[in-house]
């Protein structure tokens, strides 16, 4: 039986040279977000680590799924997932790895850039930043694991990476222990606390992704909420 990609399928890349930037953390709950909005998603562990293969173990193959890769292999991956009708593809990259991160940004729909608003951690994010301009793809710096309530610092961190001629997405990921316990416990913050800020900024970030992918943009249960409260 001959199978042909999904015509809808996107990726998004999650990309950064440094450690510690939460790529892991974001990956899985950009894929979840999509699953629990009722798209068919699905996440390419490229890492070595292999940290998502082993949150997926702990959760006992409840979705999202998880597939490690080796970085040549990553079109050949999309296609095939794309084939089985997978709708949005997010790929996991390691830190320090340049042909894991060139691969993934080479396949890419939108890449996205997760950096602390420190000062160490954005010079660092400028060598981010000239490998996917060199590869010509769309991407958004997206301020992660910082303090929640910090406006002066996101503030300096946006005209910041507007210097290095980056954007930055409008969505924030602070710091939130909700996400370091729904990890160890191989959940979701959508399972352990799904009224938190936690979901809901990562609900707002994937109806952003889909708006920046041309995909229909769904209304997540959260957001219902607030739209109808």
């Amino acid at each position: 039986m001959t199978t042909t990609p999904h015509p809808n399928t996107r990726t998004v890349a999650i990309v950064s040279q440094k450690g510690g930037a939460g790529k892991t953390t974001l990956a899985i709950h950009l894929a979840a977000a999509a699953t629990r909005a009722g798209q068919i998603s699905l996440m390419i562990d490229t890492d070595p680590q292999a940290s998502a293969s082993q949150w997926a173990e702990w959760r006992k193959a409840a979705p999202p799924e998880i597939i490690d890769s080796a970085p040549p292999r990553i079109a050949a991956k999309i296609e095939a997932a794309s084939e089985r009708g997978a709708e949005l593809i997010v790929i996991d990259t390691p830190p320090h790895a340049d042909l894991a991160a060139s691969k993934a940004v080479e396949c890419a729909d939108l890449v996205l850039i997760p950096c602390r608003p420190s000062a160490f951690d954005l010079a660092a994010m400028r060598t981010t930043i000239r490998l996917v301009e060199l590869l010509a793809r769309p991407a958004f710096v997206i301020f992660t694991a910082g303090p929640p309530n910090a406006p002066l610092i996101y503030a300096d961190a946006i005209e910041l990476v507007a210097g290095f001629g980056a954007q930055t997405c409008p969505v924030i990921l602070p710091e939130r222990a909700a996400y370091r316990h729904a990890v160890a416990a191989g959940q979701t913050v959508f399972e352990i606390d799904p009224g938190s800020k936690a979901a809901l900024e990562t609900e707002q970030l994937h109806m952003w992704a889909c708006e920046q992918l041309n995909m229909s943009i769904p209304l997540h249960p959260l957001a219902h909420e607030r739209m109808s409260a």
